[in-house]
């Protein structure tokens, strides 16, 4: 639907949960759009969890990443056979597995870097460099809680 064409309505664009649900979408089709046959906003969350923090039990990737422990699953072995990741049981518990990124993995992340980076910038193309900081800034804040 055309907003010129089709406006919406005052009292939605009101509502912070409205408008920030309308941008999230428009995120994921950009974000989508930009890793289309390179990867998925998933694998980009692994991947770049396991550079920040280190290796990870797949239960400890999908707590931080906020992703389904069967999804981490999916995503992990697909990565393990694609080079990215390596699997390998935990020395201290042999029924879980620890994921550490590898060096095509990281380089594999910073192509995706430069993929999403491209589109977070059209989606807040229609802000200045420093409100594109304050809006990141202020929606931390509400995921925080405070």
């Amino acid at each position: 639907m055309d907003r010129n064409t089709h406006p919406t309505p005052a009292r939605l664009r009101a509502l912070p949960s409205w408008v920030i649900n309308q941008a999230a979408i428009t995120a994921n089709r950009l974000t989508d759009r930009a890793l289309a046959g390179a990867s998925s906003r998933r694998q980009f969350a692994m991947l770049s969890a396991l550079d920040e923090f280190g290796p990870s039990s797949q239960a400890d990737l999908g707590r931080c990443t906020g992703i389904d422990r069967s999804d981490v699953v999916t995503g992990v072995n697909a990565m393990v056979e694609q080079g990215f990741l390596e699997q390998r049981p935990d020395p201290a518990d042999g029924r879980r597995k620890i994921v550490t990124l590898t060096p095509a993995g990281k380089e594999h992340l910073e192509r995706l870097s430069a993929l999403i980076a491209d589109a977070q910038n059209e989606l807040l193309r229609a802000l200045s460099p420093s409100e594109s900081k304050m809006i990141v800034d202020l929606l931390n804040r509400v995921l925080d809680g405070g």
